[in-house]
């Protein structure tokens, strides 16, 4: 009888260590903060966000200059600052950094927020957003709100998510950037000058969890509750693994992974901004929605959003963040 105890150790432990696991998402402060996640703050901000007052959002223009210093206003209200070595929430895109496919740009900015972690503050994780778009053409406005209006005020509520549980004391323990890059629409451009010019190491940074279009459903999946992930075992098995239990534990969407290949014809896992995280080794997960009959046409706009859709992909990538910025080690680099 001794020895049998002795063998149901491990057993006992590894039982431990599952429940253990899904500890982070049972107690009151996650539950509490992923339900401030709310549709309706996200259609007042993504009807701001891409109204026609932002012309379009194109990069370097006045209209992205103005949305993105809404994003401030809203990052200041919420008490989320930029991080501590930068005296804005600015990073300077130079121009010579802003020459893409169509041509040379103007100086642009990515918008960074910061939440500093409790425990671990100088390991990062990243969550991503283009806030420009494509404009205007033949005066029209192309108004982007799902492209990638509606990425842009996901981060916004989840900084917010994650202040609430700082100001109640809970606050992650590795740190949270909120990244809003320019020049997406031209060949990633601002996530490409982030990671040659990263404010924090790229070797300190666990992951980047991207948004690019996550409003709208296209012709296959219409009626689903559902959400495209690509890229999330490419480099890290951990965090296949995180975002799967992050999904079950909490909105239980369909995690739909028919782009989740780097051959696939479409190229999906090279064509957004987490690309510029992934070729430097950081595991990346790519949230999207799919191509819909509204992709970069001017009748993409805030009036076709799906906002519970947009609410519970908004919590998935939140709950996904939150474990990975609170479990005890950081998720490991296990493939090339």
């Amino acid at each position: 009888m001794k020895n049998a105890r002795y063998l149901l150790l491990p057993l006992a432990f590894a039982l431990l260590q599952s429940c253990a696991a899904n500890l982070s998402y049972s107690g009151s402060p996650f539950k509490k903060s992923m339900e401030s996640i709310t549709a309706d703050e996200l259609k007042t901000h993504l009807y701001i966000v891409a109204a026609d007052d932002m012309e379009g959002r194109d990069t370097g223009s006045e209209g992205q200059k103005k949305a993105g210093r809404y994003l401030i206003e809203q990052y200041q209200k919420m008490g989320v600052s930029h991080p501590k070595s930068m005296t804005s929430y600015y990073q300077t895109v130079p121009s010579e950094a802003m020459k893409g496919r169509r041509g040379n740009l103007p100086q642009s900015e990515n918008i960074l927020a910061f939440v500093e972690g409790s425990e671990k503050p100088e390991e990062i994780i990243v969550v991503s957003a283009h806030y420009d778009h494509v404009g205007m053409k033949n005066g029209e406005v192309y108004n982007g709100a799902d492209d990638d209006g509606s990425g842009t005020v996901a981060l916004l509520e989840m900084a917010e998510a994650f202040q609430l549980a700082k100001k109640s004391g809970h606050g992650p323990k590795r740190s949270i950037l909120f990244l809003h890059v320019t020049g997406e629409e031209h060949g990633l451009l601002g996530s490409k000058y982030y990671a040659d010019n990263p404010i924090f190491p790229m070797a300190n940074t666990v992951a980047d969890l991207n948004i690019d279009m996550i409003g709208r459903c296209d012709a296959e999946n219409c009626g689903k509750e559902y959400v495209y992930v690509i890229g999330s075992e490419m480099l890290s098995t951990d965090l296949k693994k995180i975002s799967e239990q992050a999904n079950k534990e909490t909105v239980n969407l369909e995690l739909n992974y028919k782009y989740d290949d780097p051959n696939d014809k479409d190229r999906l896992y090279y064509r957004s901004d987490h690309y510029n995280f992934a070729k430097n080794g950081v595991p990346v997960i790519f949230y999207f929605d799919g191509i819909h009959e509204d992709y970069h046409k001017p009748t993409d706009t805030p009036d076709k959003i799906d906002y519970k859709a947009l609410q519970k992909r908004t919590q998935l990538v939140f709950a996904t963040a939150w474990e990975l910025a609170n479990r005890k080690d950081r998720i490991v680099v296990d493939k090339k």
